[in-house]
């Protein structure tokens, strides 16, 4: 028996794919609508660290499944590109003077070799790579289409700021509130930048999630970031030195009007433009460094519940429009300028971050809604004449008074804050009524006075898109002082980057790019006369928004896809990545397709029908007793399941944790491949458990991967007969391998179209396990098995289809058949059941029938002890399965 010789293998069909352009893929118009598939991977952005094992599960999952769908007779598209624009490029540049494109390209071919090497069946004569000019044009295109809707605005906005390294940084580059590069504590600067005007498709991308195939963790996620929530803008007025109301008004957002007899105080967010008109001169300097703190902290960090609340009182007060009270108004950064109006009424009883930052600086809390539970105690459990009660006091302030004293529970406020929903308390002419209701009517009273409006707010902000950096695409707009703000032509484009020498920061906040005299410097495309080029740049977020539609018609110089290409794959009919894209990427890329789709340039609403996020690969890691992370390196084994730290002796817990540098416990795709082959890395990849799981990678599981990939191989030197398996036959070890196949054909078949790629490779090793033991192997049968291989296994099967005498690729042939006859079981174990507990079993002819099983049951040696002198009252049959006697 030969050894499976992967090292030559692997490279020959690689190769014959390469040169055949096996997998290029055309607009056949004779292939119907229905039978075409656009099956697409989320593209990676090429780092210098190029793939670890990761990245193939998502591509191996989605390549299997291209070429069961090609066997199926499906015309497949399947095409990869890279995310090519970066921070890490253009931080290595300005680290050592290498052109971020030269190392982006570098990186780029590194990637396209390692994943060439893994055989998949992608169409790389669609490769498209983001920061080329030829594909950067058409992104260009797209922002003025942007542009000229009026969808792209400027606006100044803060960015992260490093005050030594003088410039902008991404919300990446700064770790734990320092600069990832020098750790100077981030501020806050607020600078000119373009912001795309994603709110203004808020309602469309919040709805089209009810058409879409999506897992539905990833359409919650979508709909909390976009927070769409209706409620009433209610206006406080300001209070003067006597707490008079003035004509200065606070105006705030709340989704619970219903509670404004309970706001005890308000809170306005540190950027908030009312800050310096509300602090008082004696305030003034402990509030100036209270904002100037809150510069320093993250969105994420500001709004975490769990943290210590913080906060500086204002010195004024606002006068709340339902009852006149004089409610004091304080600054914290738990309150953000981008949500609602950047101010809040705060209502601590009912609401926690409220309630926490009441109770630290000792403000007050008036309850405003009683639960169901707390209403029907009022008349000891009855909730319709507890109702009655608390209405008939409410219309007598004696008679409320005497009531809410004899119930402090329900009236007076907890020792936490209460969940607000039930009926209205506390509230004057409100009171007594449910909250739903109570929100409709104080919004209706709050208009018909003029002191409030219905309203609808979202958590989405608008999308600031410019970036302070040299790699992105040039923004195709320029300055002239005549004409303002002008769009280059059309014909004009692509913008291109200048060769540059330098990458460092200008020390303004402004783009690398506005120092570039002769390339800033320019003419205005509307009067002729001298203006300046726009110095941002675009995010990295921009060339993946709109890479799908490319790659339909990646060489067109005349549009970004030719009309009639689009209409012949899209929509995407499979999209994967991970799900740490669930929100941003597919959100931005949404609202693009959406603009594209208004102004008649693609057919569908939606870019991505099908969306699956494959699990995470991860890795073991060793943890000491205070849960911090030991490097592997650092580790012994000292004996099976036993692990210290060398240097210290420690012991440590084997835990499961993201594959890592630091950690030093990254598996690297290619040294997997050196040692068991590509085959075996990827069915060992899909085999490792459901492809949305995450799991941890195990050495040993590749090994016993490979050992079935050389058990296949073996068998395929057996020989091969052309016995008819449809026929009858008499041979028993044929008759079983008979079955086996069909019961391998029909599971393969239903798990590769499902994607549960893990339990069809299990069935193909009991094919395996069975078929070896035959002395020749039918052809017909060998042959099927083969073209299922040859998805999870696609250079193995090339060698064996070829092996058999074949000269054509096996990737468009037939997928095979099976028959359902076949499949059956000759036996079937019956469970014998006495008043629901497993008492015995026995064997039967599938099919036997029900009182044929019924007294076989009862004649069981085991089950009888517990049925003899007893009464059966009846028997329940389930065919092929069990039966259950139910005796007293």
């Amino acid at each position: 028996m030969s050894k499976y010789p992967f090292e030559t293998i692997e490279p020959k069909w690689q190769k014959y794919w390469e040169e055949h352009k096996t997998f290029k893929a055309s607009e056949d118009s004779s292939v119907p609508k229905e039978k075409r598939r656009y099956i697409l991977d989320m593209f990676p952005y090429p780092s210098g660290a190029g793939l670890h094992v990761g990245h193939p599960e998502g591509y191996t999952a989605t390549d299997i499944y291209c070429r069961y769908l090609r066997m199926n007779g499906y015309n497949v598209l399947h095409p990869m590109g890279y995310d090519a624009f970066g921070l890490p490029a253009e931080n290595y540049a300005i680290k050592t003077g290498t052109h971020p494109k030269t190392s982006t390209m570098t990186n780029i071919s590194h990637f396209t070799q390692q994943i060439k090497a893994l055989g998949f069946s992608y169409d790389w004569d669609r490769c498209v790579i983001t920061c080329e000019s030829d594909y950067y044009k058409w992104t260009q295109w797209i922002f003025l289409q942007l542009y000229k809707k009026g969808l792209a605005y400027e606006t100044d906005a803060p960015i992260n700021w490093c005050p030594s390294c003088k410039t902008g940084l991404a919300n990446e580059e700064v770790k734990e509130g320092k600069c990832e590069r020098c750790g100077t504590v981030v501020t806050r600067k607020t600078i000119r930048q373009w912001v795309l005007k994603i709110t203004a498709y808020a309602d469309r991308l919040l709805t089209d999630l009810d058409t879409l195939d999506w897992p539905e963790s990833v359409k919650l996620m979508q709909r909390n970031w976009i927070g769409r929530s209706t409620g009433g803008e209610v206006n406080f007025p300001i209070a003067d030195k006597d707490g008079k109301p003035t004509d200065n008004k606070l105006t705030v957002y709340t989704t619970r009007p219903d509670t404004l007899f309970g706001a005890t105080y308000m809170v306005i967010a540190p950027e908030h433009p009312m800050v310096a008109e509300l602090t008082t001169p004696e305030q003034k300097k402990r509030v100036a460094e209270y904002v100037e703190s809150a510069a320093k902290k993250s969105d994420l960090e500001r709004t975490d519940l769990a943290k210590t609340k913080t906060g500086i009182f204002t010195g004024s007060y606002a006068v709340d429009p339902v009852n006149d009270r004089r409610i004091p108004i304080w600054i914290s950064d738990y309150v953000l300028i981008s949500y609602g109006t950047g101010a809040i009424m705060a209502v601590p009883a009912h609401d926690e971050r409220d309630w926490d930052f009441a109770k630290k600086f000792n403000l007050p809390v008036i309850k405003v809604v009683a639960s169901r539970e707390e209403i029907a105690s009022l008349a000891g459990g009855d909730e319709k004449k507890g109702l009655e009660i608390l209405k008939k006091a409410a219309s007598d302030k004696t008679a409320y008074k005497t009531l809410a004293a004899a119930h402090p529970d329900v009236f007076a406020v907890a020792d936490t804050c209460t969940p607000a929903d039930g009926y209205t308390i506390n509230s004057e002419q409100f009171t007594g009524r449910q909250t739903k209701q109570t929100i409709i009517d104080m919004v209706a009273w709050l208009v018909e006075r003029g002191i409030g409006r219905e309203a609808v707010n979202y958590k989405l902000r608008d999308w600031v898109f410019s970036r302070q950096r040299y790699w992105g695409e040039p923004i195709p707009l320029v300055h002239c002082p005549v004409c303002g703000t002008v769009p280059l032509n059309e014909t004009d484009l692509p913008l291109k980057l200048p060769d540059v020498k330098t990458y460092q920061p200008t020390g303004t906040g402004e783009s690398p790019l506005a120092g570039i005299d002769e390339w800033v410097n320019c003419t205005c495309p509307k009067c002729g006369g001298p203006a300046k080029r726009e110095t941002n740049t675009m995010p990295q977020w921009a060339g993946s928004c709109w890479y799908y539609l490319r790659y339909l018609d990646p060489q067109n110089n005349d549009a970004f896809c030719a009309s009639e290409k689009e209409k012949y794959w899209m929509p995407v009919d499979l999209y994967d990545g991970g799900a740490e894209h669930a929100v941003l990427h597919l959100l931005y890329a949404r609202f693009w397709h959406k603009v594209l789709y208004d102004i008649g340039v693609v057919h569908t609403n939606e870019p991505f029908q099908r969306l699956i996020n494959q699990g995470m690969i991860t890795s073991f890691a060793y943890q000491r007793a205070n849960k911090t992370l030991v490097p592997v390196d650092e580790v012994e084994e000292k004996t099976p399941g036993e692990y210290i730290e060398k240097a210290t002796g420690e012991k440590l817990e084997q835990v499961v944790a993201k594959m890592s540098k630091s950690l030093k416990n990254v598996v690297n795709p290619d040294e997997e491949i050196r040692k068991y082959g590509a085959d075996s890395v990827r069915m060992y990849e899909m085999f490792m458990g459901p492809l949305t799981m995450s799991k941890p990678w195990n050495t040993q599981g590749i090994v016993g991967i490979n050992r079935f990939l050389e058990k296949v191989w073996s068998t395929g030197e057996k020989p091969v007969n052309n016995t008819d398996i449809r026929g009858k036959l008499t041979d028993k070890a044929l008759v079983s391998a008979r079955k086996t196949y069909a019961q391998t054909v029909k599971k393969v078949t239903g798990d590769t179209d499902s994607l549960s790629f893990n339990t069809a490779i299990s069935q193909m090793m009991i094919f395996i396990n069975e078929i070896s033991k035959l002395e020749a192997v039918p052809r017909e049968m060998w042959e099927g098995f083969i073209k299922m291989l040859a998805c999870y296994a696609p250079h193995l099967g090339e060698e064996l289809w070829q092996k058999l005498g074949h000269t054509d690729t096996i990737a468009y042939e037939r997928w095979p058949e099976f028959s359902e006859e076949f499949c059956k079981e000759d036996t079937k174990t019956i469970a014998v059941m006495v008043n629901g507990k497993l008492r015995a079993t026995f064997d039967a002819a599938a099919g036997t029938p029900d009182d044929a099983l019924t007294s076989n049951a009862k004649g069981q040696p085991d089950a009888k002890k517990f049925i003899d002198g007893k009464t059966i009252v009846k028997v329940v049959v389930v065919p092929d399965k069990l039966v259950n006697i139910v005796v007293k």
